[in-house]
């Protein structure tokens, strides 16, 4: 995985634009979606959703879980997101058991 050091802005409706290097980078066309999980007091994460669309996001937060201190989050704060999720009954992330 390449790190891109760039620093996005939101626009007044709060959209941002990934730079173009990021897009080509990991084949992002538009109209491409993606999975938003929210890392408690950390900020946001976006993934991908492939073609095939997933029914089981488990593998998902494992490789977040996994990869937390590569990309500087705290793994209490995955665990405080997921036990949100599951409690407000919002969003991708309340499905994984």
């Amino acid at each position: 995985m390449k790190k891109f050091a760039k620093i996005v802005q939101t626009d007044s409706r709060g959209q941002l634009v990934i730079p173009k290097e990021v897009r080509q980078e990991l084949n992002i066309e538009e109209g491409t979606g993606f999975y938003m999980y929210i890392i408690e007091s950390e900020g946001i994460l976006l993934k991908t959703i492939p073609l095939k669309e997933l029914h089981d996001q488990s593998h998902i937060v494992k490789e977040i879980e996994v990869n937390a201190d590569k990309i500087n989050v705290k793994k209490e704060n995955i665990a405080q997101s997921l036990q949100n999720y599951k409690k407000q009954g919002k969003g991708n992330i309340h499905d994984i058991t």
